[in-house]
């Protein structure tokens, strides 16, 4: 994709949607990282109705360790691999007292050195907890970059890599919100709802079957 089309590619998704935030729901920024660390493999959606009660009695990584593996478990036993979940959690929190005051580190590497945490959540907290232009590719990321030709990629890292230099200014710091809420919402997996996208003029793929695209001018504007 062109740079020209790739400036045009986020000014569209920026006018429709320009605040975009996570769907994942919490109240500080432990809770957040709690929340990415549960939401691997399971839904946003899903996540927020496990810990809607959880982070009403659970705001702190030492509250965490006095209710214990099996109390989390209690609570997030509806998402998917719960267990090592709880596991993780639990010892992150630990690692969290012991290591860095009871705070969220605002650093990647110190980040990924946490239990449970990897490059994609680490990303996703540096993001929307102290706001750094990070990209953390998901399965929306990964399959918009390749689809799209954003930022094609074999693996999630070669696609983050290709955005970090692909993406523009004044639209690296909400990039990924908008990518993961586009394939969550139009750009789909199985049926990409092309006839309604706004950037479909700009994308690489064409359907093979389904509603015809329409075109800029037919399509109505954002807002």
């Amino acid at each position: 994709m062109k740079k020209a089309d790739i400036f045009e590619f986020f000014r569209r998704l920026a006018e429709a949607n320009p605040s975009p935030e996570t769907e994942l729901e919490s109240v500080n920024d432990y809770t957040l990282l709690v929340a990415v660390v549960l939401s691997a493999q399971a839904t946003d959606a899903g996540v927020n109705k496990a810990t809607k009660r959880l982070f009403q009695e659970v705001t702190t990584p030492e509250q965490m360790v006095a209710l214990g593996e099996d109390g989390l478990k209690q609570h997030i036993k509806t998402i998917g691999l719960f267990n090592a979940k709880a596991k993780n959690v639990i010892a992150l929190s630990e690692a969290l007292v012991r290591d860095h005051g009871s705070q969220v580190p605002a650093d990647r590497d110190a980040l990924e050195k946490l239990p449970g945490v990897g490059r994609k959540t680490a990303n996703v907290v540096m993001n929307v907890a102290f706001g750094h232009e990070t990209f953390a590719v998901d399965t929306h990321l990964f399959r918009l970059g390749n689809r799209t030709g954003l930022a094609r990629g074999k693996t999630p890292l070669a696609v983050e890599l290709k955005l970090e230099k692909a993406v523009p200014q004044p639209f690296r710091l909400h990039a990924h919100h908008w990518l993961i809420l586009h394939g969550r919402y139009v750009c789909k997996a199985r049926r990409p709802e092309c006839w309604r996208c706004i950037v479909e003029d700009l994308c690489a793929f064409r359907p093979k079957s389904g509603a015809p695209a329409q075109s800029r001018a037919a399509r109505p504007k954002a807002g």
